[in-house]
């Protein structure tokens, strides 16, 4: 029931996010737009940008400040709390509300995920099955994992990312009996979401092959720079939300409204950066861009990011990760197959390494970060690189930081998650 719940869920929030795009931007998906007018505004030329994130802001400001609180931001960390404080207790109107919020923050531009939000909608109505229930404890924080593996399994189709996401960030365990309730979660609602909305793989990409052995050592080089990349985007993003918590002295309704300038005008420069941003990431896979204006996005979907969840956003970072790591590792593959034009394979497939290598070192994930990789792609030829590159990164990534992009939040707030439990005198998150 909660995995056929989840894939329902993950149907109409994948609905909201395309219809608030169609409304705010006039087009599909506006990061490949070109920085083109508003069809519906032609007259304002590309600065409708700057009102979009702001009229959105003014719509789900208040909506998350009176409702949800905890709707606010990427979603995985209060998902984590109230798994290890509060027994996997979760409001039931947060499934609404985030959903609500998240899709207008992304259609208006939020340089933000999917997966964040999808995981904590998933998880709120796991939480609500169970306490219907009245299970215990022990079993609602299974629930919940089950509702987060359901939500990530019909976002991108992927049956096995989203059990391994569940146990290996949520629950941090692999019981069998808590893995068996997941996978069966996981693939009721991978069969609901493939009903409606197919069975492709989420990105589609060319077939790609390696060339000579010795590209297993650029791959080592590889996860172990992306990895730090990761990790530096974790810095980064909680970076800018502590100075924007430190600035802000308005009402906190009204932060995303004020704080949406500030993004519209960086997409003003970059609109690459609107919303997720999966066709750009395609295209710079598929060799479109030049090495500089890779790196300008690398930095940018840093900067984008971070300010969107900062001011108030709501939205995920696990779709930033993958691109920053895809526009770094094609740098990376520019760079090598310039000096190496005869032993290197093109270079899309460092990019496609790099997405699994930056997310590795930015959550601390291996598990997760090869299956999300192979089932969002579909690329079986590139799994031994993958799997080298994406333990670099994780060892890198550990080496740089005892936290993770998730976890970094929690301990800010004096918050300890490890083994799925917390001190009782964690307070809750905001």
């Amino acid at each position: 029931m909660i995995g056929a719940a989840a894939g329902l869920g993950a149907i109409a929030f994948r609905w909201l996010v395309e219809s608030f795009t169609w409304l705010f931007s006039g087009h599909a998906d506006y990061s490949v737009a070109g920085g083109e007018a508003h069809p519906w505004l032609p007259a304002l030329g590309p600065w409708f940008l700057l009102l979009a994130p702001t009229l959105a802001g003014l719509l789900y400001g208040p909506l998350v400040h009176r409702f949800a609180p905890e709707a606010r931001g990427h979603g995985v960390p209060e998902v984590m709390y109230a798994v290890a404080a509060r027994g996997g207790e979760i409001p039931g109107r947060v499934s609404a509300v985030k959903a609500i919020a998240s899709a207008l923050c992304i259609g208006s531009g939020g340089s933000v995920g999917r997966e964040g939000p999808i995981v904590q909608i998933g998880s709120a109505l796991g939480s609500a099955f169970g306490r219907a229930m009245r299970l215990p404890r022990s079993r609602l924080r299974v629930l919940v994992a089950c509702g987060a593996a359901g939500g990530i399994a019909a976002t991108f189709n992927a049956p096995l990312a989203g059990p391994f996401f569940a146990m290996e960030l949520l629950l941090r365990d692999f019981a069998a009996e808590s893995f068996g309730a997941v996978v069966l979660a996981s693939v009721t609602a991978s069969v609901v979401g493939r009903a409606v909305l197919g069975d492709e793989a989420f990105l589609n990409l060319p077939s790609f092959t390696l060339h000579h052995p010795v590209e297993y050592l650029l791959f080592v080089v590889l996860g172990a720079l992306i990895g730090a990349i990761g990790v530096l985007f974790g810095h980064v993003l909680h970076a800018v939300e502590t100075l924007c918590d430190r600035i802000w002295r308005g009402p906190e309704w009204l932060r995303p409204a004020v704080g949406g300038v500030a993004v519209g005008g960086l997409l003003l420069v970059l609109p690459q950066l609107y919303g997720v941003g999966y066709p750009v990431l395609q295209n710079a896979l598929g060799g479109e861009y030049l090495l500089g204006f890779l790196l300008i996005l690398l930095v940018g979907k840093m900067l984008a990011t971070s300010l969107t969840i900062g001011v108030g956003g709501s939205g995920g970072v696990f779709a930033p990760s993958l691109f920053i790591g895809a526009m770094g590792g094609t740098a990376f593959g520019i760079v090598v197959h310039t000096w190496l034009p005869q032993l290197t394979t093109t270079p899309g497939v460092y990019g496609l390494i790099g997405m699994g290598a930056a997310f590795a070192g930015a959550a601390h994930a291996p598990i997760t970060a090869v299956i999300v990789l192979f089932e969002l792609t579909g690329q079986y030829t590139i799994i031994l690189p993958l799997m080298t590159a994406i333990v670099v990164a994780t060892l890198v990534g550990r080496a740089l930081s005892t936290d993770t992009i998730y976890t970094r939040k929690l301990r800010g707030r004096g918050i300890e998650v490890e083994a799925g439990t917390a001190p009782a005198s964690a307070h809750r998150l905001p």
